[in-house]
């Protein structure tokens, strides 16, 4: 990262909606989102930007372009939440009761939250589809961008126009984030990291980011030459490979536990067997062979320590698309101790007795990768049946 540029401000105030153009109404709906975590005012200071460009070249739009933030209370305050992690409390029990009581109950983040899930139910109500929804992040480390998302044939469809790394099989390590509520609904959703929390380029990146994605979803008429140059600018953004990695460990953190990264890390970074990574409640962690780090936390607050992926074969990519096309999974209800849990077909209740016998990378080769346990049962959920892939078949990049 450069070291002549001066960070970014530390708090940033904002109003919910940072901009929100319309045009034609037979266009695609495009929402991103910024300031989920308000220690990440990149994502917030790039939209202000793109939206004022737009405003001030008089751009016509093709459908609506919306920009909103998350949590607007901790962007103001210059830290990542208040007292929950927003991007940690989308579950639908805790919803559920938050509108049961009218927003009675509702402090600190519930309120950024109930917020936010009311302008997207308006979105999703008086809007017309092809929904595209984009969560824009930084990183507590240094990395080149990347993408982050929940495994279903149509994001990887629609994020393979990116040259940039993508992530997969994030939603088995994080419970209640937005962008997994938002995949409930079938529609393409994903997370985008452009540097690192107060870099002044993250907001050059997400700024390129935003204008190519624009152009990709036809929100923006663009000619090829046109499209190019954000796409080679994404592209050279990045040292990593445009390839698939999919998350293989997480080190969870608990509230209580005392946790310090070795400093010096990146994002992305291989390691060799045997290096300290980070001090965990008095101990050293070490790594036992050569692993590939993700995301090592340099922040004070965080649930995560870090990650370790590994690339994704293409051969992998390609049955597991064949194994989804074919309904595959069907199958798996024939075989004793596994049904479904209800008449929507899209989670597997797996008997603990013999789950044991259904390896993980079956599992996800099926698209069955948010999984939870309760007394008796794995519980695997897949994203593709309630896909809403009908409406982008007519895309140019989908067709």
């Amino acid at each position: 990262m450069s070291q002549t540029m001066p960070p970014l401000e530390k708090t940033l105030k904002s109003s919910r909606v940072i901009g929100h153009l319309k045009g034609n109404s037979d266009g695609p709906t495009v929402i991103f989102f910024a300031g989920i975590h308000g220690n990440e005012p990149a994502g917030v200071l790039a939209l202000q930007k793109v939206f004022e460009e737009l405003n001030e070249h008089h751009s016509e739009i093709e459908g609506e372009v919306i920009g909103l933030v998350g949590n607007l209370k901790a962007l103001e305050q210059g830290v990542r939440f208040q007292v929950d992690d927003l991007n940690r409390i989308w579950n639908q029990d805790r919803l559920n009761s938050l509108l049961n009581s009218e927003g009675a109950d509702a402090k600190n983040d519930d309120v950024e939250m109930l917020q936010l899930y009311h302008k997207l139910q308006h979105i999703l109500a008086h809007n017309k589809p092809p929904f595209y929804f984009i969560d824009l992040h930084t990183t507590s480390s240094e990395t080149d961008p990347f993408i982050v998302m929940n495994d279903s044939l149509l994001i990887r469809k629609f994020v393979s126009n990116y040259p940039l790394p993508k992530i997969l099989g994030i939603e088995e390590y994080l419970t209640g984030a937005l962008l997994s509520y938002i995949n409930e609904y079938g529609y393409v959703a994903f997370g985008f990291e452009s540097g690192q929390h107060k870099a002044p380029e993250a907001v050059t990146i997400n700024i390129d980011f935003i204008n190519y994605t624009l152009l990709l979803t036809g929100s923006i008429d663009s000619t090829p030459k046109t499209k190019k140059v954000f796409f080679e600018k994404l592209g050279n953004a990045t040292k990593v490979p445009s390839q698939f990695y999919e998350i293989k460990y997480e080190h969870k953190l608990r509230s209580v536990d005392s946790f310090k990264m070795v400093p010096g890390f990146v994002n992305f970074q291989k390691v060799k067997g045997g290096t300290t990574l980070a001090e965990f409640n008095g101990e050293m962690i070490k790594t036992k062979r050569m692993r590939q780090l993700f995301m090592p936390l340099y922040q004070n607050q965080g649930g995560e320590g870090f990650y370790y992926i590994k690339k994704v074969p293409f051969i992998f990519l390609m049955l597991s698309k064949f194994l989804r096309h074919v309904k595959m999974d069907h199958v798996l209800t024939l075989l004793p101790g596994v049904q479904w849990r209800d008449g929507k077909k899209d989670t597997l209740l797996i008997d603990l007795h013999v789950a044991k016998f259904f390896a993980k990378p079956l599992l996800h080769l099926l698209g069955y990768r948010a999984r939870q346990k309760d007394k008796d049962h794995l519980i695997a959920k897949n994203r593709e049946a309630v896909s809403q892939k009908k409406d982008y078949i007519n895309t140019s990049w989908y067709k």
